[in-house]
């Protein structure tokens, strides 16, 4: 299954994982980029330039195929401006195959990047922002609908209009998000224009992400409507999976007091929550997608019958006219 996005990366199958904090780590990313997908570190699960960078040796060791580096350019309680421009830099000189970037603009690294040989792309949730990034020289965009996990854009338009939309509007490939789990997410990506699928909930479900199996269990539990969008009031909505902490933030929102919010909002407090278990004690970014999860796959199982099974509906469909 070649697109325009295994080209670019030079993967086997179109298929990526996106950023998730304290998940996307060496091991789980290897296993993807090993099943012929895109794995993903996430850059701001490690405190300085030397962990992340001893992080991407790891990973290099565990795979010699592509992988990419999620850096998310957005307010944090440790992450300095040196660390992330360390990011940047550790990910030139390493030359990783690509980074992918959300939250706001990453134009001051685009040069050094290319420069290196790196290939750069960005999260977007409009396509206003995907065709500043076509100016700004990124060499591909996420579109990324409101069912993802994490945060979505508060235009709040869904996965399936936004991909078409910003596949009609600019030039560089599109890699659709949000919503997607499987074969039939990624034949309908295909059918929508974009070049190929990013997922995250779906590689919790996965042997090799490495999180409590009281979190898989419960991500197999979940239906697609359990999950609601919080921390509207301070301008950083995010898509979470209903649960009694996620359930007071709403209220704290809801009577106006948000200072009271950012204790419950900590990264660490999450991280946490993945290795002890405990599926009430932290905001899970995950997406709707999770209602159509029903079963722990090893990642290369999950790429194989994903690909199967677009590659069938796109053969009987063309069989249909």
């Amino acid at each position: 299954m070649q697109t325009k996005m295994t080209e670019l990366f030079g993967i086997k199958y179109p298929i990526m994982c996106g950023g998730m904090l304290w998940l996307c780590k060496p091991d789980l990313c290897a296993a993807i980029s090993n099943a012929g997908g895109l794995g993903n570190i996430t850059a701001a699960n490690y405190d300085s330039g030397k962990e992340f960078r001893e992080a991407v040796r790891i990973t290099k060791n565990l795979t010699d195929r592509p992988f990419s580096v999620n850096i998310t350019l957005m307010p944090s309680f440790r992450i300095s401006q040196q660390t992330y421009d360390q990011y940047f830099q550790i990910c030139c000189e390493e030359k990783v195959a690509a980074i992918e970037v959300s939250g706001k603009p990453a134009q001051e690294y685009i040069g050094m990047v290319h420069e290196a040989g790196v290939k750069i792309m960005h999260k977007v949730g409009a396509v206003r922002h995907a065709v500043n990034c076509e100016k700004l020289g990124y060499d591909a965009v996420i579109a990324a609908g409101i069912e993802e996990g994490g945060h979505p854009l508060n235009d709040d338009v869904s996965t399936m209009v936004l991909t078409p939309r910003i596949a009609d509007t600019v030039k560089i490939p599109v890699i659709t998000t949000g919503g997607i789990a499987d074969g039939r997410g990624l034949a309908a990506a295909l059918a929508l224009g974009a070049d190929g699928v990013m997922m995250a909930t779906r590689f919790i479900a996965t042997h090799e992400c490495l999180v409590h199996p009281n979190i898989k269990d419960e991500i197999l539990k979940r239906q697609e409507n359990e999950t609601t969008l919080i921390t509207k009031s301070i301008g950083m909505q995010g898509r979470a999976l209903k649960n009694a902490l996620v359930e007071e933030i709403l209220n704290i929102e809801k009577n106006g007091d948000t200072s009271k919010l950012w204790p419950l909002l900590t990264g660490q407090r999450v991280k946490e929550a993945w290795q002890t278990g405990d599926v009430s004690a932290a905001a899970f970014y995950v997406g709707q997608s999770i209602g159509l999860v029903n079963n722990v796959l090893s990642c290369a199982q999950l790429l194989d019958g994903m690909v199967e099974q677009a590659a069938q509906i796109l053969r009987n469909n063309q069989e249909m006219f």
